[in-house]
C-alpha cells in the first residue's frame, strides 16, 4: 500500500506522541522510584513484627538452609523481620550512614531468634535502613519486640502437625497476651500451611490496631502447621 506524503507525516507524528508518551511513562516511573527509595529513615507509624513458623519455611527449601533447617535445628516460631510501616503502606531501603553489611560480630547474638546471617543482611537493608536505628539498635529493638511476646504454649510445641483455623490461632495469640486485640494481628499462609503471625507494635512496643495489615491475612479456613524436626 502507498502511503500519500500527508498520510506519511501523519502516521511519524503519531509515532512521535507514542514515544513521548512513552518516554514520560518511563521517566514517572523511574521518579517514582527514587521517591520510594529516598523515604526518610525515622518518619512511620508503627512496626509489625512477623514471625515465621520456621517448618513452614523449611518443607520448601530444596536445598536446605543449614542454619535454620538443618538436621540438628529445630526451630518454630522466628523473627522474619521487625518492619517499620505507615497506616497505608510501608517504607524500604532508605538511605543510612549504616554500612548495608550487617557484620558477624553485630549479627550472630541474634541467631537464636533469626537464624541466618542472609535473613538478618536482608532485613536491615530492607526494613531496619528506615527506623532512624542502628544496626545495633535497630536489632536490639527486634529482640525487645520478640520478648514482648508469649507465644501459645500449644503452637510452641511443634511436637506433632496441627490443623487449624486462622482464626483459631489469632485468638489463642490474643488471649496468651493482655492488650493484643484481633484487629492488630494477621496470619498469612503458604499454600495450606501457616507461614506467620503478623503482629502490629507502636514505636514503644505497646500493641495496636492496624486496619491494613489486618485486612492482608490469610483467607482459607483451616491451616496446617508442620511439626519441628
Amino acid at each position: 500500500m502507498a502511503f500519500t506524503p500527508r498520510a506519511t507525516a501523519s502516521l511519524l507524528a503519531a509515532a512521535l506522541t507514542v514515544l513521548v508518551a512513552l518516554g514520560s511513562t518511563a521517566a514517572f516511573s523511574q521518579q517514582r522510584t527514587q521517591e520510594r527509595r529516598g523515604e526518610r529513615a525515622g518518619e512511620f507509624d508503627f512496626y509489625v513484627l512477623s514471625l515465621s513458623w520456621s517448618p513452614t519455611f523449611c518443607a520448601a527449601q530444596s536445598s536446605g538452609n543449614r542454619d535454620q533447617c538443618g538436621t540438628d535445628k529445630n526451630f518454630r516460631f522466628v523473627v522474619h523481620g521487625l518492619w517499620p510501616q505507615y497506616e497505608k503502606g510501608y517504607p524500604d531501603f532508605c538511605s543510612s550512614g549504616e554500612p548495608a553489611r550487617v557484620p558477624n560480630n553485630v549479627g550472630r547474638p541474634f541467631m537464636d531468634i533469626m537464624p541466618s546471617m542472609g535473613l538478618i543482611g536482608h532485613q536491615w537493608r530492607k526494613h531496619g535502613s528506615c527506623t532512624g536505628l542502628t544496626q545495633r539498635e535497630y536489632l536490639a529493638k527486634t529482640r525487645e519486640a520478640f520478648n514482648r511476646i508469649r507465644i501459645p504454649d500449644d503452637l510452641a510445641s511443634g511436637r506433632a502437625a496441627l490443623t487449624l483455623s486462622t482464626d483459631a490461632i489469632e485468638e489463642k495469640f490474643v488471649a496468651a497476651n493482655p492488650g493484643m486485640s484481633r484487629r492488630g494481628i494477621a496470619t498469612s499462609c503458604e499454600g495450606r500451611r501457616l507461614e506467620e503471625v503478623r503482629i502490629c507494635l507502636t514505636k514503644d512496643l505497646r500493641f495496636r490496631d492496624c486496619a491494613e495489615v489486618d485486612r492482608g491475612g490469610c483467607r482459607i479456613s483451616n491451616v496446617t502447621m508442620p511439626p519441628a524436626r
